[in-house]
């Protein structure tokens, strides 16, 4: 699909598309900080309403004055509005909580007390936290899940994006925020594999009208392969004006896949995740599935026995500080001692892969 959407103008900076958003869920970037994620050429990343409300507390992020400075982090911050959480911890433990009209009711094991998420809640909590993207409150699916929990899905998903619009639009005009300094609403858009759902859906959400908007559901399958002919579709009642955001998708082949669909924004905690357990991120240069410019990717499993003497960075041709200083035995051998500096090196490391991804994304739109 032909996009000519380059960068949105964020009251904390533009951001560049297409881009992928690191999961920074509790403020932070796991074994990383704000300095390292600027060093790979991080621009924005994402962090989780669900959890921050939990901890460290709203009234304590707003006395450390909001997210930007709580984190140290100064460009572009996108908020979950936590729908996806609280549907996946009610999915796993019903007795957790519940889903009605007016919102989520859960109280995650441990916690002492329950927890109310409402759309006019989860937009003023992303707004007071000082957040760029506001995400409104949706109900989230499993594409599994029978017909008519897609149907109360889309419905709920409908109803919250109106209260959410609303209560958007009273705090903008409260706090007389003009374009450029006030963050921007997106709507996601649910309808599991139902191309019918998704229209309604879709069509409803963008004549209540949002800055941006957003995959919903599970992105996967059963089997854990693409929901490549949802999201196509998706994309498709989406006009291209708008920015559309593959809500977690993270994997290089998929947001390979996606970003030629017309996707422009990506986020996961995968390409993290991976970096910890010792998958690591790599061009292979020359001919094979992978970007526009030709080139491949592959996986590098730093627990092999056979990398302990292997003298030659992960990737020759990357920039990043793991590349740049330290062997690929080296590296091994951090893993092996189970020493954090080992995480902080790996994440580094694709994260960088992902950046450039995003820019050998950009130079073959």
């Amino acid at each position: 699909m032909e996009n000519h959407l380059r960068a949105l103008r964020l009251p904390h900076g533009e951001l560049q598309l297409p881009a992928f958003l690191p999961d920074a869920t509790h403020g932070v970037v796991r074994s990383v900080d704000s300095a390292d994620l600027e060093s790979v050429g991080t621009h924005a990343v994402v962090m989780n309403i669900f959890h921050l409300m939990q901890r460290p507390g709203s009234s304590t992020v707003q006395a450390l004055g909001g997210l930007h400075r709580m984190s140290g982090w100064p460009w572009p911050i996108m908020t979950d509005s936590g729908g996806f959480q609280a549907y996946s911890l009610i999915r796993q433990n019903p007795k957790q909580g519940r889903l009605t009209g007016q919102g989520i009711v859960f109280q995650p094991e441990g916690a002492g007390r329950k927890f109310q998420l409402t759309p006019e809640k989860t937009v003023q909590l992303q707004v007071a936290y000082g957040s760029d993207i506001v995400v409104c409150l949706d109900d989230c699916t499993h594409p599994d899940d029978p017909l008519e929990a897609q149907q109360e899905s889309v419905r709920r998903t409908i109803a919250w994006a109106k209260q959410c619009r609303k209560a958007f639009d009273r705090l903008m005009t409260e706090k007389r925020l003009e374009a450029g300094r006030r963050p921007l609403l997106f709507a996601v858009i649910q309808g599991g594999r139902s191309r019918e759902l998704r229209r309604q859906c879709a069509e409803a959400l963008l004549e209540i009208g949002f800055d941006g908007y957003g995959y919903g559901g599970w992105p996967l399958d059963s089997e854990g392969s693409l929901l490549a002919d949802m999201l196509a579709y998706t994309r498709e009642l989406t006009p291209a004006q708008f920015p559309l955001h593959a809500l977690g998708v993270g994997h290089p082949n998929s947001v390979v896949e996606c970003a030629r669909m017309g996707y422009q924004m990506f986020d996961s905690a995968l390409p993290t995740r991976d970096a910890r357990r010792g998958r690591l991120y790599r061009w292979v240069e020359g001919d094979g599935p992978g970007t526009p410019s030709g080139g491949a990717f592959s996986f590098l499993y730093i627990a092999d026995d056979k990398h302990i003497k292997d003298s030659r960075p992960i990737d020759a041709n990357c920039d990043c500080l793991c590349c740049r200083r330290y062997s690929i035995g080296f590296l091994h051998h951090l893993f092996r001692a189970k020493d954090s500096a080992y995480l902080r090196l790996a994440t580094l490391h694709n994260l960088r892969f992902m950046n450039r991804l995003m820019a050998r994304l950009s130079y073959g739109q």
